[in-house]
């Protein structure tokens, strides 16, 4: 079983995330398990304890956002899982080279391109290969 952060100060983000990933959403991943958390100590220590293979952060959180505390784990955690970044809009993609995420989605969540980018990295990751950074744009169409 793979675990998910999915980090956002809204629970309505936070559902639509969960939501359209859905609990299997490859055969050979098995199931998911979410680990939501609605404020940036929660997603740290979540990341900290290594309870989480993937991390999903809304750049839009407040008062810390999902592009700071991504960049601060890519730095902090020698072992960081990957991460997909939520941004509000296409032009925003840019900000995930600084962020470090490994891939950007926009809001509203499109269930599609999101359950193609967290399959792909939690593959990588079981695989043992690095994820790219950042899965942008015609990357996700894939």
């Amino acid at each position: 079983m793979k675990t998910v952060l999915v980090y956002a100060d809204r629970a309505d983000v936070r559902a639509r995330v969960i939501s359209a990933l859905g609990r299997q959403p490859a055969e050979d991943l098995g199931p998911l398990e979410f680990v939501e958390a609605a404020d940036a100590a929660e997603a740290i220590g979540v990341v900290d304890h290594h309870e989480a293979d993937l991390c999903v952060f809304d750049s839009e959180a407040t008062p810390t956002g999902g592009m700071g505390l991504c960049r601060q784990l890519k730095n902090e955690v020698a072992d960081c899982p990957p991460t997909v970044l939520l941004v509000a809009r296409p032009d925003d993609r840019w900000l995930a080279t600084w962020s470090q995420a490994d891939a950007v989605v926009t809001h509203p969540v499109d269930p599609g391109q999101l359950t193609e980018a967290v399959v792909a990295l939690l593959r990588a990751r079981a695989g043992g290969a690095p994820a790219r950074r950042p899965l942008t744009g015609a990357q996700l169409a894939r």
